[in-house]
């Protein structure tokens, strides 16, 4: 290759990763288009990518805000671009993706998302420096380390189906007991935990919003009815309220508590860097003891928990709880 067609060559190189940085709506400016140039291994001065960018407008829909420094993105009317290029960013992102959110992800979307993990694994495949991003990068549980349940497969598709086209579900579900029951249920939402995942719905004879555990499921089918949602259901709030912590009576909904813990100052070095709630205070008195209070949901994970402590919690109020932490099992 000649030395005019070798710079021919990064010319192309350098102006088509500089398109696809370029999005519909927002700006990008010419710096961050140089920062991101630079990480994918192209040095380039800001007056050269303006050049490029002054030509690229010449043959593509793309626009200035004629700011200083100027900003760039693609016209409102121009068509959906389908570059066959992804930055390391990007690909880092996707591999992410892949990795941790593939069991919730319908198995359709994930169909439909795998030529972008493919075009991901290859493009980092050149990228010594971005590729080992991925593989020193881990998520691991923050108790004891359990192997998923197996989850059957069919049921678990028809589940990911209802739930991302809104219709109930008729399912045969096994219970902790082993015995098995035949449900129409409303999907509401979807929530790993730890290593089990749990199906937010209510069951078509109009009971409160309930949670079950996907590897149950032994067969379900899609029904033409739509889904039925409570009135002002909201998934975040679900959560918050201890709906993922499980009642401590399974026939009322989890309520708050004002949680005081009484701790000697050294045990409770947990409490200053991760906060049980919003209105967490930690108040210090005599003998190097503190006091924690918070308000929290009263649920059997809250329960499990303070017993993870053992003697190193001195005092828990209100008496119910304490009650329950110190019940012989």
């Amino acid at each position: 290759m000649s030395a005019q067609e070798k710079e021919t060559s990064n010319s192309l190189y350098r102006q088509w990763q500089t398109l696809s940085l370029l999005s519909t709506g927002k700006w990008t400016g010419t710096r961050q288009i140089q920062e991101a140039l630079a990480r994918e291994g192209v040095e380039v001065s800001l007056r050269t990518i303006q050049r490029d960018l002054n030509q690229l407008a010449q043959r593509f829909l793309i626009e200035s805000n004629k700011e200083t420094p100027q900003g760039w993105r693609w016209k409102s009317d121009a068509p959906i671009q389908s570059l066959p290029h992804m930055t390391s960013s990007q690909a880092v992102t996707f591999m992410m993706v892949e990795e941790h959110l593939k069991h919730l992800l319908p198995p359709s979307l994930i169909n439909e998302m795998t030529p972008w993990f493919d075009l991901a694994r290859r493009s980092l495949s050149n990228q010594n420096n971005v590729r080992q991003w991925v593989n020193r990068v881990r998520i691991v549980p923050a108790s004891q380390p359990l192997i998923p349940p197996t989850i059957q497969q069919d049921a678990q598709q028809v589940i990911y189906e209802g739930l991302l086209q809104d219709k109930q579900i008729d399912c045969i579900y096994q219970g902790r007991g082993r015995e098995e029951k035949t449900y129409s249920l409303n999907p509401l939402g979807l929530v790993q935990k730890g290593a089990i995942i749990y199906l937010i719905c209510t069951r078509s004879d109009g009971s409160d919003v309930q949670t079950f555990a996907l590897h149950r499921f032994k067969a379900a089918s899609l029904s033409n009815q739509r889904a039925l949602h409570p009135v002002n259901f909201d998934i975040d709030r679900y959560i918050d309220a201890g709906g993922l912590g499980f009642r401590i009576d399974s026939h009322k909904p989890s309520e708050l508590v004002q949680l005081k813990l009484t701790m000697h100052d050294y045990d409770a070095q947990t409490f200053y860097e991760s906060q049980l709630s919003q209105d967490q205070t930690i108040t210090a008195f005599g003998q190097q003891q503190i006091e924690i209070s918070a308000t929290v949901p009263f649920t059997s994970q809250l329960v499990w928990w303070l017993r993870s402590f053992g003697k190193k919690i001195i005092k828990i109020e209100p008496n119910e709880v304490a009650q329950q932490v110190n019940e012989q099992f």
